[in-house]
């Protein structure tokens, strides 16, 4: 075989191999990043349920704080 032409071949498959290996590290990579925003998500997903139960805690104290200013009057 022409050594120009084994030198395309390997070339080729060098090409091939580094082209196939950096799609696989970027996809981890992606697949990493997303399971972070989505960690993230949920996190605020579970604040955002208890807000309502913190709003009316907050509601439940003033009043107490009210019915305590007016029993000092």
């Amino acid at each position: 075989m022409d050594p120009q032409i084994v030198v395309a071949l390997i070339s080729l498959a060098g090409s091939a191999l580094g082209t196939f290996a950096g799609i696989a590290v970027s996809s981890k990579l992606t697949n990493y990043r997303l399971e972070q925003l989505e960690g993230e998500v949920r996190m605020h997903n579970n604040f955002a349920r208890k807000m309502p139960v913190i709003e009316e805690q907050i509601k439940v104290v003033n009043h107490r704080i009210q019915d305590l200013e007016e029993k000092e009057k």
